[in-house]
């Protein structure tokens, strides 16, 4: 059974982290599906270009069909002259796939359990946090010797722990994210994982497709 560091604590203490949750085998391309699945319903699909039907503009042929020496010419909108419509750019568009509920949980439980093997785990103990200090998270976080030199650090918490998401989020290479809005590819992209207990519990039953005990 894995465990976890807890960091801010009086003494040094280890949290042991649920096998299921923390103990998965890697399943590369489930995780690879699932970043992917993420990262395009974040893009908002809002580019657009005009073309030669939508510019405005070139009603009239610009000159007379024979006689010129020139090419020939229907419209000055054409995709080959200047300020002509675009051929074939970009319209808005939903970059959206769906991936099931099953994969989804399964690529949740191979991220986090990279993280158990390497040790890059750790549990924050928020209770020193009684207002904002982003003194006292930087010098708590470079305490830390499991944590990769200079490595990115998501920092994984509830919404009602304001106070250390204010500490925490000023910090270079550091985010802060609520527990229930952490996906796959913010923990593949996360070098360390610093979690308060909450927080943890939030993402082992994630992880276990187990609901809340509020919501049963």
């Amino acid at each position: 059974m894995a465990d976890a560091q807890i960091l801010g604590a009086a003494k040094t203490k280890k949290v042991k982290l649920d096998d299921v949750a923390f103990g998965a085998r890697f399943n590369g391309p489930l995780v690879h599906e699932s970043v992917r699945a993420e990262l395009n319903a974040r893009r908002k699909g809002t580019a657009s270009t005009k073309t030669r039907a939508e510019v405005r503009g070139g009603g009239a042929k610009p000159w007379r069909q024979k006689g010129t020496g020139r090419a020939r010419a229907g419209s000055s909108r054409s995709p080959i002259w200047t300020g002509g419509g675009i051929t074939f750019g970009p319209k808005p568009r939903n970059y959206t796939f769906k991936v099931n509920r099953k994969e989804r949980r399964a690529a949740l439980r191979s991220a986090l359990s990279v993280h158990a093997e390497r040790g890059t785990i750790a549990v924050l103990d928020p209770s020193p946090f009684t207002a904002p200090s982003t003194k006292q998270a930087f010098e708590l976080i470079e305490s830390w010797p499991a944590r990769p030199n200079g490595g990115s650090v998501l920092v994984v918490l509830n919404e009602d722990q304001v106070d250390v998401a204010l500490s925490f989020r000023n910090l270079a290479r550091v985010s802060v994210l609520p527990s229930d809005e952490v996906g796959v590819a913010d923990l593949v992209g996360a070098a360390s994982l610093l979690v308060t207990e909450e927080a943890l519990d939030e993402l082992t039953r994630r992880a276990k497709g187990e609901k809340a005990e509020e919501d049963e």
